[in-house]
C-alpha cells in the first residue's frame, strides 16, 4: 500500500534537484556569464544611436523605491529554478535553447534598434546600491526589458513545473507574487519605462508558449530531441 501512494511533492523536488547536479551546477552560471558579455559588448557598441524611450503616466504613477533594488537583482535567482527543478538532460537542453533563443532576440534588437530610458532627477550617490547598479548597468538596451522577458518566461516554465510536480496553490501563487516583484522593480528602481515593460511581457510570453507548445509535441513525438 505505501508504494502504490504518490510521493509527496517536496520529496520529488527534492529529487529532481541533484540529478544532472553537475550539469545545473555549471550551465546555469556559464549561460549567465555569456549572456552579461553578449549584453554589455552590445550595449558599448549598437549599430545605430541610441533612441530614448518615453516616460508615460504609468511611470509618473510609481515612483523611485530603492528598497525595490533586492527585488530586481533576485531575478538571477529566479531565473536558475526552473532548470535546477527538470529532470531529464533532454528538457534541460530545450529548456535552455528556449531561454537562449529569448535573450537573442532581445539582443538583436538592442543591437539594431538601442534604446535607453529618460535620464531621472534622482542623485544616486544617495543610494549606493542603486547607484552601483547604474554604474554597472548602464541605462541602456531598455526596450525590450530582458530583466521582464526572462522574468515572465522563468514563471510560466515555474507554474507548469510545480503543476507536474502536484504542488499545492501557494507555491505557484508564492512563484507569480516573486515573478510580478520583479518586473515591478524594474520601473521602481528606474531601471526601465513602461513601454520596455510591455515589451519584454510579449517577448517572454511568446517565448513560454512556444517552448512549452514545443515541449508537449516533443512529448507526443518521443525520439525527437
Amino acid at each position: 500500500m505505501k508504494n502504490s501512494q504518490p510521493t509527496h511533492w517536496c520529496r520529488q523536488i527534492a529529487a529532481v534537484i541533484f540529478q544532472h547536479g553537475v550539469l545545473k551546477a555549471v550551465g546555469v552560471p556559464l549561460f549567465i556569464g555569456l549572456f552579461f558579455g553578449a549584453y554589455f559588448y552590445v550595449l558599448k557598441t549598437p549599430a545605430y544611436p541610441t533612441t530614448v524611450m518615453p516616460f508615460t503616466w504609468l511611470d509618473r504613477m510609481i515612483s523611485f523605491q530603492p528598497w525595490a533594488m533586492s527585488l530586481y537583482v533576485s531575478l538571477w535567482v529566479y531565473v536558475s529554478l526552473p532548470p535546477a527543478l527538470i529532470a531529464t538532460r533532454r528538457e534541460l537542453y530545450r529548456y535552455g535553447r528556449a531561454m537562449a533563443g529569448t535573450c537573442l532576440a532581445g539582443l538583436i534588437v538592442f543591437y539594431f534598434w538601442p534604446t535607453a530610458v529618460p535620464v531621472a532627477d534622482i542623485d544616486w550617490a544617495r543610494y549606493p546600491g542603486v547607484d552601483f547598479l547604474k554604474n554597472v548597468d548602464a541605462a541602456g538596451n531598455a526596450f525590450p526589458s530582458l530583466h521582464v522577458a526572462t522574468a515572465l518566461f522563468s514563471g510560466v516554465w515555474l507554474d507548469h513545473l510545480l503543476r507536474r510536480f502536484g504542488a499545492p496553490p501557494w507555491s505557484r501563487l508564492f512563484s507569480w507574487m516573486w515573478c510580478i516583484g520583479i518586473i515591478y522593480s524594474t520601473l521602481a528602481t528606474r531601471q526601465h519605462v513602461a513601454v520596455d515593460v510591455w515589451g519584454g511581457l510579449v517577448l517572454g510570453a511568446a517565448a513560454a508558449w512556444l517552448s512549452l507548445r514545443q515541449r508537449a509535441r516533443a512529448e507526443r513525438m518521443p525520439g525527437r530531441i
